[in-house]
């Protein structure tokens, strides 16, 4: 889905800030055909990004190396609420789009996967930096139009197997799994990421 309102905006060339490995840079290069800088504040993530051919670079979303207008499209995905001042960050991506340019910026409610969080006693920072409920507004502060696609839906584990490995691949979750109390599978959890495309 993101891929998606990504290629609907057509774009020519593209930033996308914390690249990490490089995965999304590179489709975006093959199969829209675009010019794509990415870029990423771990040296590891630019290298592996690098070694998939894409134009990776050190850097960070609050202070971009790019001169003004430089992209008609900017890609965040899922990394603006790792960000410290995270307006800053927004101020700078709206900086090196051209007028008219986009950013497409992802990330989650702060209710995504709350019955997963409450079963393994593992709950949300309720005051992210940049999530689907004070996205909108955030992002109003630098750019003309903002349109959201919520893509929210549900996830279902057959076994508490599947729950435990889900718990261990996740960098936000992981060690939580310890706490897991028993419970009767299936186990369905509400999962609720939502897209934001602004407009310059």
């Amino acid at each position: 889905m993101l891929f998606r309102a990504i290629s609907e905006l057509q774009p020519t060339s593209v930033l996308e800030v914390g690249c990490g490995p490089g995965e999304l840079s590179d489709r975006m290069r093959i199969e829209l055909g675009a010019s794509v800088v990415a870029v990423d504040i771990s040296a590891r993530m630019v290298e592996l990004a690098r070694g998939r051919g894409v134009d990776a670079r050190l850097g960070d979303v609050q202070e971009l190396p790019f001169e003004d207008r430089s992209f008609d499209c900017a890609v965040a995905a899922w990394m603006l609420y790792h960000v410290p001042d995270v307006d800053r960050g927004l101020s700078e991506l709206a900086r090196v789009l051209r007028p008219g340019g986009h950013l497409v910026a992802v990330t989650n409610y702060l209710d995504h996967l709350s019955e997963l969080r409450a079963l393994a006693s593992a709950f949300p920072d309720p005051e992210s930096t940049f999530s689907g409920d004070n996205g909108e507004g955030l992002l109003r502060r630098h750019f003309a139009t903002v349109r959201e696609h919520d893509v929210g839906g549900t996830i279902r584990f057959p076994d508490r197997e599947a729950v435990t490995r889900f718990l261990q691949a996740s960098i936000t979750l992981k060690g939580a799994e310890e706490r897991l109390p028993e419970f009767d599978p299936p186990y369905v959890v509400r999962r609720h990421p939502t897209i934001f495309v602004a407009t310059k």
